[in-house]
């Protein structure tokens, strides 16, 4: 087996242990990884305060000068990237993997051109009043199984820009692709500026206590979340926490149906249904619910799904054995309390966490399809005849990441979509994210934001200027 090392300091860094990491379509591992300790984290948070003052006054445009040389190293390789991160996720290595190492490289470039500005209050003959963002210091970083690589750089790339140092601990269900990484990042910037730890929960809950480490951002689950928020009152933390999302999308009466069917499939079931923002519960208006469940439940039963590195796979597996599990639960839930599927509902009698695409009616509101993020390849259609009926059985929901509303009629859709419970609506679509626009959750679904110069003031603290002239 391959074995993988910590960055500290600059330098690799051998852990006392090590972990298997599975390949989730043979449920095998397939290589080790380094498993920190706390005093391996003791070691990367000392280097990252270390190197924080003289990156904090390294000009940002140095900064982003970096940061596209990282860029730069990621595309070149990238191939070999995308082959490590489909084994260790599932993901097809020429769709979705491809897909998430490439969408990094442009993610990084794209941050890298932002510049937080200086807003001036006051400038006349007595006083000069100006608004300032100045770097925090150490920022943790804690990433998901889900986009190893992606979510790695929405956490990293703007803390380095904005001159902040890092310690970033991915999950102990994806580590490699993480690690590499910051092996890649680490070449291009001072010692101590990046640094990785592994582990399980008790390395996350040391970094949030850790009173050297200045904020935490942190993907996944909202129970987490609340530990993590918990935890980091020590030092008062600051927090970006982009929590668990339950999305519904609300089909209204003059919604085409041949048209909008495609993009709900696409916006359920891409990454096999592991993505926060995916849309998870359909609400379709009786006059077109049979129509638009039969079309969607088609294209599930045509798909694809196997190992990432068949050529011909669409969906891989789920990516772990516990998600497997909850899925699998989920599924046979609905089908105890009358539901009935369309397409998949049974696991794949192979090896591997493999579950098929899988299409589900006849449930609804209080049914635990519907009730809980599957976060997996499930999706459930529920009827209704009034949108604002819709409306509050989707806003009922405790989490709040985002929503849609469907119809032919943009602008009314619009003026319903404003009224969704959610850090961000779309209007004819789902999951559409850009680094130049901010993205959070409203209510459980998480703190702050992320992307554009609201999710850069995240890693900033304000200070105010007042200068007397007089």
């Amino acid at each position: 087996m391959t074995t993988f090392s910590l960055i500290i300091d600059g330098r690799a860094h051998a852990a006392a242990a090590t972990f298997p990491v599975v390949n989730p379509a043979t449920g095998e591992a397939f290589a080790d990884a380094p498993l920190a300790d706390v005093g391996d984290l003791e070691k990367a948070v000392a280097a990252a305060r270390r190197a924080f003052p003289a990156w904090a006054a390294t000009p940002i445009d140095e900064r982003a000068k970096a940061i596209d040389a990282i860029a730069d190293a990621i595309e070149a390789e990238k191939d070999a990237l995308a082959a490590l991160l489909s084994l260790e996720q599932g993901k097809p290595r020429h769709g979705g993997a491809a897909g998430e190492i490439n969408g990094s490289i442009g993610w990084a470039r794209a941050t890298a051109k932002l510049r937080p500005g200086v807003q001036v209050v006051q400038d006349d003959d007595a006083m000069r009043v100006e608004i300032r963002r100045k770097p925090l210091g150490v920022v943790g970083s804690i990433t998901p199984w889900n986009f190893p690589v992606m979510i790695a750089v929405w956490h990293i790339i703007p803390a380095l820009l904005t001159g902040n140092t890092v310690v970033m601990k991915p999950s102990s269900y994806t580590p490699l692709s993480a690690l590499r990484l910051i092996e890649i990042m680490a070449a291009h910037l001072p010692a101590g500026v990046v640094n990785s730890v592994t582990g399980e929960g008790d390395i996350g809950r040391a970094m949030s206590e850790h009173r050297g480490i200045d904020k935490i951002v942190f993907t996944g689950s909202t129970p987490t979340g609340r530990s993590i928020m918990a935890s980091g009152a020590g030092n008062l933390k600051r927090l970006t926490l982009e929590l668990g999302g339950n999305d519904a999308a609300i089909v209204l009466a003059d919604a085409d149906v041949d048209k909008v069917a495609p993009k709900l499939f696409q916006k359920a079931f891409g990454n096999s249904g592991q993505i926060c923002a995916a849309v998870k519960r359909i609400y379709v208006h009786d006059s077109l619910h049979d129509a638009l469940a039969e079309k969607i439940a088609d294209l599930a039963r045509a798909a694809v799904v196997g190992p990432g590195d068949d050529p011909a796979t669409q969906y891989g597996p789920v990516q772990n054995r516990a998600q497997f599990d909850l899925v699998r639960a989920l599924a046979d839930d609905a089908r105890a309390r009358g539901g009935r599927f369309l397409a998949g509902g049974e696991p794949l009698d192979r090896p591997g966490y493999f579950f098929p695409l899988s299409v589900v009616v006849d449930v609804s509101d209080g049914d635990r399809i519907v009730d809980e993020e599957q976060f997996g390849p499930i999706v459930p259609l529920i009827r209704f005849s009034d949108p604002e009926d819709a409306l509050a059985r989707a806003n009922a929901n405790e989490n709040g990441l985002g929503g849609s509303v469907w119809s032919s009629d943009a602008d009314a859709a619009a003026a319903l979509a404003l009224r969704l419970e959610t850090g961000t609506a779309w209007v004819n679509d789902h999951a559409v994210i850009s680094p130049d626009v901010p993205f959070g959750g409203a209510k459980q679904s998480g703190i702050g934001a992320e992307f554009g110069l609201h999710g850069l003031e995240e890693y900033m603290q304000l200070q105010t200027v007042r200068v007397n002239k007089v």
